[in-house]
């Protein structure tokens, strides 16, 4: 019987003074980073949810792609083959890990999956877009940068709860063409899940600060 690795990394809130926790962020970082490329984002995202816990765990495996003499970061699964077919059985192989951490957080803090945003780049967004839909019960909303839906053609007989979803994706990209986004939005749409887009100008494979900006808005609206 195998058993789940655990995950770990930074984490950061609430601001309030009361220190009451009504909102679980989980940080998901991309390919050969780890979790302090994220959380430092939860400063910014902290000024619309003050009483926010902001987790960011480092992906259960040790990156594969790292050059010689590099420091290696993590993954969530490997790119080394980047046909739908190997990254469909990639995510599928780190799905029930990062739900179990998750159930594991909601349970820490008393929470459900109403109380809980995941925040996505890159490969930590393609993570988010294929687990959220399938399971059982809807979070309050995922924010992917940078990233694409994995599992998009087979997500219609798996889907199980539709959750918003925001994404944001620089037109400069040059690891993720802009056509995923398009492509990723009309299959979300068409499972009757809400989800917007968003092209950054003369943005390559990052975050800037209307993209912090637009997520920031985005918990507004759904009341973070």
């Amino acid at each position: 019987m195998t058993t789940n690795p655990p995950l770990t990394g930074p984490e950061y809130g609430p601001v309030d003074s009361n220190n009451n926790i009504e909102t679980l962020v989980i940080l998901l970082h991309g390919l050969g980073a780890d979790g302090s490329d994220l959380i430092s984002l939860a400063p910014h995202f902290s000024s619309v949810l003050p009483n926010a816990r902001f987790i960011s765990p480092n992906g259960p495996e040790i990156c594969d792609m790292a050059p010689p003499g590099f420091r290696s970061g993590y993954q969530w699964f490997s790119l080394n083959e980047r046909t739908e077919e190997s990254m469909l059985e990639g995510a599928q192989t780190c799905e029930p890990i990062l739900n179990n951490f998750i159930d594991q957080q909601l349970e820490k803090y008393n929470l459900t999956e109403q109380n809980l945003f995941l925040v996505g780049f890159s490969q930590g967004t393609m993570m988010s877009l294929f687990i959220t839909p399938r399971r059982e019960r809807a979070v309050a909303g995922i924010i992917g940068y940078s990233g694409s839906l994995i599992g998009g053609e087979v997500l219609k007989h798996e889907i199980k709860s539709r959750s918003p979803v925001v994404l944001i994706n620089g037109d400069k990209d040059e690891l993720i063409p802009i056509e995923e986004q398009t492509r990723a939005i009309n299959q979300l749409t068409e499972l009757g899940i809400q989800a917007q887009g968003h092209i950054r100008p003369n943005l390559g494979h990052s975050i800037d600060a209307e993209g912090i900006n637009i997520a920031c808005n985005f918990f507004k609206m759904l009341g973070g």
